[in-house]
């Protein structure tokens, strides 16, 4: 009896908080989350294209396959020198965070991906803005702008451009 009682204590909490769970994704959920960021969304079967902050986005799913991504163009990837790669590189480990830079068909992309049936509302608000944000600091400060995560290399990067700044402006 001690057992069942036990076991019910650890059960019945998760049964409760599955239940209170948001439902799964679908391509009509997505589509409603995004046409409230962007009224002039673009649907097409199971993609999505729309702009945030003037930065054009594309959601693309794979419900079969359980994924989804949501990319955004940043530049060509074949100039890219070496020094620029492994800054994106460097970001991916510590200021990207949840999105990326990938590079794909000869372009630098900003890349969210997630599995989709679990993908929640707030995780693919914050992932797109995220995306975005990779995008928009691209070559200055590459975050995602959700924080960073220590031990990389961005923080100092970081910190040298504050003080090459603040060394520029100190005429001003």
């Amino acid at each position: 009896m001690f057992r069942i009682l036990a076991l019910m204590t650890v059960i019945w909490p998760a049964m409760l908080s599955a239940q209170d769970a948001e439902p799964h994704m679908t391509l009509d959920r997505m589509g409603q989350i995004v046409e409230a960021l962007d009224p002039q969304v673009s649907v097409s079967d199971a993609a999505f294209s729309f702009t945030i902050d003037d930065i054009p986005v594309l959601i693309v799913t794979d419900v079969r396959a359980n994924r989804m991504r949501a990319m955004v163009p940043i530049r060509s990837a074949d100039t890219m020198t070496a020094e620029e790669l492994q800054r994106v590189m460097q970001a991916n480990f510590d200021s990207a965070l949840d999105a990326r830079y990938a590079i794909a068909q000869g372009r630098l992309w900003g890349v969210y991906l997630h599995p989709f049936k679990e993908l929640e509302r707030d995780q693919l608000i914050s992932g797109i803005a995220q995306t975005v944000n990779v995008a928009k600091t691209y070559g200055a400060l590459y975050t995602s702008g959700a924080g960073q995560f220590g031990a990389g290399d961005s923080g100092d990067l970081l910190h040298d451009l504050i003080e090459e700044l603040l060394e520029k402006g100190q005429d001003i």
